[in-house]
This record gives C-alpha cells, structure tokens and sequence, in this order.
C-alpha cells in the first residue's frame, strides 16, 4: 500500500484542529497516512492538539505565519505521493482520501478535489441565501478551490515548484491544470463549516477575490484554465422570480466584497480575512 501524504497548515486552530484530524485517521490503515500539521505563526496550543494523535500524525512549527511557506515546508516534510492538500477547519474522512488516491491512481487526472458540503446549520438566513445562490453557479462544480481539500499526483505536484507567496494556494493549483486533466469528485465529500454572519462571509469573500485578482495580475496566461464563469448563469437565475431576493443579498455581497479587494490590491494590502464565528461553534 501506498502511503498517502496529507499537508496541513494551521494558524492558531487548536479549537477546530482535533474536529479534523480525528476524522481523517478514525478508521485509517497501519501506514497508510503520512499526516503533517505545520503550525505557522501559532500563539495557541495548536501544536499540543496536534501531537495528541502521535503517528501517524507529525508536527512541524515555524515562526512564519504564513500558509504557503507552511505548505512548503509540509512538502519538505512529505514522504510520498499522491499528496493531500487540507485546510485545518475542515473535516475530511479516510474514505474520502482514498477515494481522491484512487482517482489519481489511472494517470488520466492530474489534480482532484472532493464535492464540499456546507454546514450551514448556524448560519444567518442572509449567508445560507448566498449559498443557496453559489450551488446553482459553475463555480460550485469546482473543488480545489471549494472545498478546503485538494490531491495531487507526483506528475501533477511536478507542474510547478514551490508555492508562492499568494493569498489563494487552492487557485493557483487549480490553473496549473486544464480543465480536463482536473476532476471534483461527486463521490467524495468535505464539510465545509462557513461564516455564520454576514459580515464575516463578507471578509472571507473580500480575501477570495483579492487571491482571484491577484492570481489573474500575476498569471494572465494561466488564468484561463480557471473554469467557466459565473455571469451567463447568474443572468440566467434572474428568470425565476422567486429567487430575486436571494440573489440581491448575492450580487450585493459580490460587489461590496470585489470592491474591497479591489481596492486592496490598488493599495498593496494583501490583509488575511480570518472567520472566527465557524471556529468559535466548534
């Protein structure tokens, strides 16, 4: 059996981490993960929580609160492939990362994400209506970049060295590959916890179009591969009346938050929107 990598970097997650990390090993193989938490710039007990659940779980810690210098240093540190990219507050099942290894085992995909469920039991009605709007939306077929989990086989991690310092890890892998050599797999799921108030949706979706913008400005040939845009079936949704309200409360969110990033990026602010209300539930 192949030892499957999974990289995890956390900043200050000791209230969601062992949500996480008790899912993914719960039920897993003698060395069958390789599982490596990379506590940036922690001030909490992220560390110890980490170190709770031994092997096949390691810890790595670095003064740098930086996700993608965690990554990095996560790669340093892993020991094969295929190679599980995990966001610390999402929960992800065995299963589920073997169904993502298996799916890159052909050779035929490069990079696969699982479907994200979203918890949205806490929510306002105001953020589950701006979820309501995003799973009619292309953008919802699209995994690595939804679902806080990513894989990548040994030819596909190959498509480029060391992430770079960007505020969305997830979109810059994503446009490395075409669209038919990435996969979301709608047999496999990750729950995704999102923010319960609308102002926190608001700064979580300032800081995914400020990595979208940043991402475009810095790799305009690359961006292509980014996947069909939202606007034809947004316009699209307008014909059904019932859903106006809803999708007004979308468009206005999109707009106040574009405008953010926008004007972040004008500015050189990078900034990292850090949603506290999911954490605080867990």
């Amino acid at each position: 059996m192949t030892m499957i990598s999974v990289i995890i970097p956390a900043h200050n997650e000791s209230s969601v981490l062992a949500r996480t990390l008790k899912a993914m090993t719960n039920g897993a193989e003698p060395d069958e993960l390789n599982v490596i938490v990379v506590c940036n710039g922690c001030i909490d007990d992220t560390a110890a929580v980490a170190r709770r659940f031994r092997p096949p779980v390691r810890v790595l810690e670095t003064e740098v609160a930086s996700k993608t210098h965690a990554l990095n240093l996560g790669d340093e540190a892993a020991q094969g492939f295929p190679r599980i990219y995990a966001d610390a507050d999402v929960v992800v099942t065995v299963e589920t990362i073997r169904s993502l290894a298996r799916r890159l085992e052909p050779g035929d995909v490069l990079a696969v994400a699982p479907t994200p469920n979203f918890d949205l039991a806490e929510c306002s009605w105001l953020v589950r209506a701006c979820y309501e709007i995003r799973s009619l939306l292309p953008s919802a077929q699209e995994g690595i970049g939804g679902s806080g989990v990513y894989a990548l086989s040994e030819a596909g991690r190959g498509r480029f060295l060391e992430f770079p310092a960007l505020t969305a890890d997830d979109g810059y892998v994503r446009i490395q590959f075409q669209e038919e050599e990435r996969e979301t797999l709608h047999s496999a799921h990750s729950i995704v916890f999102p923010p319960r108030t609308i102002r926190d949706l608001i700064a979580t979706k300032t800081r995914a179009h400020y990595g979208s913008f940043e991402l475009a400005r810095r790799f305009p040939g690359m961006w292509k591969n980014r996947g069909e845009s939202n606007h034809k079936s947004l316009r699209g949704l307008f014909k059904r009346p019932r859903l106006w309200l809803k999708l007004a409360v979308y468009c206005l969110v999109t707009s106040i938050a574009k405008y953010r990033a926008q004007k972040r990026l004008r500015g050189g602010i990078a900034g990292w929107e850090r949603d506290k209300t999911s954490r605080a539930i867990a």
